[in-house]
């Protein structure tokens, strides 16, 4: 199976590239020339990450490589490759440089635009982000079998391999890593990606008890102290397990660049000796019905916006001020990223569709205690929802 994945398929580029013009046609019909400079998208594109740009026009488009050429041409089966300088390469090749062009706004620094307006002279600048995003909701089959086996992959470690494990003293951190490297030996790409600037490329992260309390600046309803001031993921090398804590664990799974994202809670101990036992349990048990009634309900034609308004309606209040993050959303797209667009919740008009995928997270933080949920990347399909990386789990002791 690796060796099918090593390299994205032609006809997947192809595909690509065709559904990127179709989706520019559609924005601006006299649009002329894109910009992609982003990793993501131009791996996406194209099939390689290198330093270079990616010229899209509506008849042609050039993946220019700095750095590195070779490899470029090793890695990607995109049709024309050619190394590049500087951006002064660009200018000497395009003459006819239109007044508008489109860039990845979200990601295009202010000093890439201004090297690249140097020697190509436009006017003004456009957004291709919603083009971008639009296209890569849509899951192909080669994509979707990149994340079944990410999923696979991911029930494996945070069902069985997690538990066992767990065991008097282990740290957040030493936890977290052992974890990671089950998912490496398992063919796991070991890397996490992000839209959100704050969202860090690294592994997941392993709360104890009130550890997972504490916010960190990525907007995620789960916590971490983090290794450090400076690094708000992993966990604690300090901070060791003991009877009676809540364990959380949030560690991604990835084939070929494409996320599963799923969380496992577990707790340590016996919890009908813990005086929240029953707290944390109902807490719980709350958390795993509501992942199955939401992936009830996303079915082809369902507006995300509605979905989030339905479960929230009915919302027990007990567990409305830990709930999100203040209940801001029940899950997010996955993909490439693993917090891609749309999301479920509150202005999210866009209809699902058959091939999108998503993780679905509903966790309650539980003060003075810990965190409680659970977490599965589902795939719709005409029928409704599928799981990609297990089912919600009732609540697990190890003792």
């Amino acid at each position: 199976m690796a060796d099918e994945l090593r390299r994205v398929p032609k006809s997947e580029l192809d595909n690509r590239l065709a559904a990127f013009r179709r989706g520019m046609d559609a924005l601006d019909p006299g649009w002329s020339m894109a910009l992609v400079n982003h990793k993501i998208n131009m791996y996406y594109l194209t099939g390689t990450m290198q330093d270079g740009v990616l010229v899209i026009r509506p008849d042609s488009a050039i993946l220019w490589v700095r750095r590195s050429y070779e490899r470029g041409r090793n890695e990607s089966l995109f049709d024309d490759i050619r190394p590049m300088r500087s951006f002064r390469t660009l200018g000497e090749h395009y003459g006819d440089v239109p007044e508008t062009i489109y860039v990845e706004t979200k990601t295009a620094t202010l000093e890439w635009i201004g090297l690249v307006r140097k020697y190509l002279p436009f006017q003004e600048f456009k957004s291709v982000n919603r083009v971008l995003e639009d296209i890569r909701s849509i899951k192909s089959l080669y994509e979707i079998g990149c994340m079944r086996l990410a999923g696979r992959n991911h029930a494996e470690a945070l069902e069985v391999v997690a538990p066992s494990l767990l065991r008097e003293g282990v740290s957040e951190a030493e936890l977290a890593a052992e974890i990671f490297e089950a998912l490496l030996r398992m063919g796991s790409h070991g890397i996490s990606r992000f839209n959100q600037p704050l969202g860090e490329d690294v592994i997941g992260f392993a709360s104890f008890g009130k550890a997972a309390l504490v916010t960190t600046a990525f907007d995620g309803p789960g916590g971490t102290d983090g290794t450090c001031i400076a690094v708000q993921t992993i966990g604690s090398a300090e901070r060791k397990l003991s009877r009676g804590r809540l364990v959380y664990l949030d560690i991604p799974s990835g084939i070929e660049g494409y996320h599963t994202d799923k969380s496992t809670v577990f707790y340590f101990g016996r919890l009908d000796e813990d005086p929240d036992g029953q707290l944390i349990r109902e807490a719980y048990a709350y958390c795993q019905a509501l992942e199955s009634e939401i992936a009830s309900r996303l079915v082809p034609g369902a507006v995300l916006e509605d979905v989030y308004a339905e479960v929230m309606d009915k919302f027990d209040v007990r567990y409305i001020e830990g709930f999100m993050n203040g209940g801001r959303f029940l899950g997010h797209s996955i993909g490439l990223t693993m917090d891609e667009t749309p999301v479920i919740a509150r202005g999210f008009k866009t209809a699902v569709q058959a091939d999108m995928t998503f993780a679905i997270e509903p966790k309650i933080a539980l003060p003075g205690i810990g965190t409680v949920g659970t977490e599965n990347t589902y795939l719709i399909t005409a029928d409704g929802a599928v799981s990609l990386s297990g089912t919600p789990q009732p609540l697990r002791e190890i003792y």
